[in-house]
């Protein structure tokens, strides 16, 4: 009981992580689909 490792910060920075992670996935999908999305609403304007 001498010595109490501080973890305080350890969820935080887990947290921090996740979130990049899940941003990254996000950017990559929305570059790799973009064009694709783009033509749909494009298509769907056109139409109406």
């Amino acid at each position: 009981m001498l010595y109490m490792p501080r973890e305080k910060g350890q969820g935080l920075v887990e947290y921090a992580l996740i979130l990049v992670l899940v941003a990254v996935v996000v950017i990559a999908i929305l570059t790799l689909l973009g064009p694709a999305i783009g033509n749909v609403f494009s298509q769907i304007m056109s139409s109406l």
